[in-house]
């Protein structure tokens, strides 16, 4: 049995206030990060994985161990890095997790992870989930070619063949939405190496036709396709998306991904470069 809760979609207009004791959390972190200096000595530290030293960070900004020293305190207080006595010395290191908790910060205060109100129960009775078919691959593939440019991981006019794609994506994690007899949406599982050591992680797809999102077609794939993961075992799914498709970053929030960072130029898309958002979701059950 998976642990994920019923996926919910974000409202359009939304009145809901940030909690106060997040807001007091999160004005913290900005307000420690509000001196240039500080910000500069953070990522002074946060490149140097096997961490530095304070008269080093001294030396490459410029400034005096006492004022190092100075900032190095608040960003210890505020939990951006850590620091250890080697002898005389003082290493200080990143803090990772506060690393992968900034990106959460940013869409907590823009409203993406907003509170929510539980998925309505009044979805669509004609629309269903179901496994797919190989009758199925048709209208897949016709909506992959028409949706394909709106998405970082596929960015392509054309589908690939059916061949082509019965060899990327994963058995038993294909599935389609079907509405009065019509494929409406699909998502699909795809390895994300074939390095044992990435045997249990899948990169998600989920589609939707163009004139039909908004009726929570994708909010039901998603769930449907993030519960068959847990239960085959699959220990983290990824997936990426544009920056501005703002909907679907909190439709894929709202199953349990979260921000990992972003892309930068990660790829070119009707001749621009486009940065990508990555978002990772960790099964609870492994």
């Amino acid at each position: 049995m998976t642990s994920l809760e019923p996926p919910v979609v974000r409202d359009q207009v939304r009145g809901d206030a940030l909690p106060v004791a997040d807001a007091t959390v999160y004005a913290g972190w900005f307000s420690c990060l509000a001196d240039p200096t500080r910000v500069r000595l953070l990522h002074q530290v946060a490149t140097s994985p096997a961490g530095i030293h304070i008269g080093q960070i001294a030396e490459a900004l410029g400034i005096g161990q006492p004022t190092v020293s100075h900032h190095v305190r608040k960003l210890t207080d505020a939990g951006f890095v850590t620091v250890h006595k080697e002898g005389t010395a003082t290493l200080v290191t990143v803090n990772p997790h506060r690393c992968t908790e900034l990106p959460h910060t940013a869409d907590a205060v823009m409203g993406i992870l907003t509170p929510q109100p539980p998925c309505p129960d009044d979805l669509p009775r004609d629309v269903t989930v179901r496994a797919m078919t190989d009758a199925d691959w048709e209208p897949v593939r016709a909506i992959y070619a028409a949706r394909g440019i709106s998405y970082p991981t596929v960015v392509a006019a054309d589908a690939p063949d059916r061949d082509a794609l019965d060899r990327q994506w994963l058995p038993g994690h294909r599935w389609v939405a079907e509405a009065r007899g019509r494929i409406v949406g699909w998502a699909a599982l795809t390895p994300v190496s074939g390095h044992e050591f990435y045997r249990d992680v899948a990169d998600s797809c989920v589609m939707v036709a163009d004139e039909l999102e908004g009726r929570g077609i994708g909010t039901a794939l998603l769930r449907r396709q993030v519960m068959a993961a847990e239960d085959a075992g699959l220990r983290a799914l990824q997936t990426t998306v544009f920056p501005e498709d703002r909907v679907g970053i909190s439709l894929h929030h709202a199953a349990g991904f979260r921000t990992v960072g972003i892309r930068e130029r990660s790829g070119r898309s009707e001749g621009r470069w486009r940065d990508a958002v990555l978002l990772e979701r960790r099964s609870p059950l492994n």
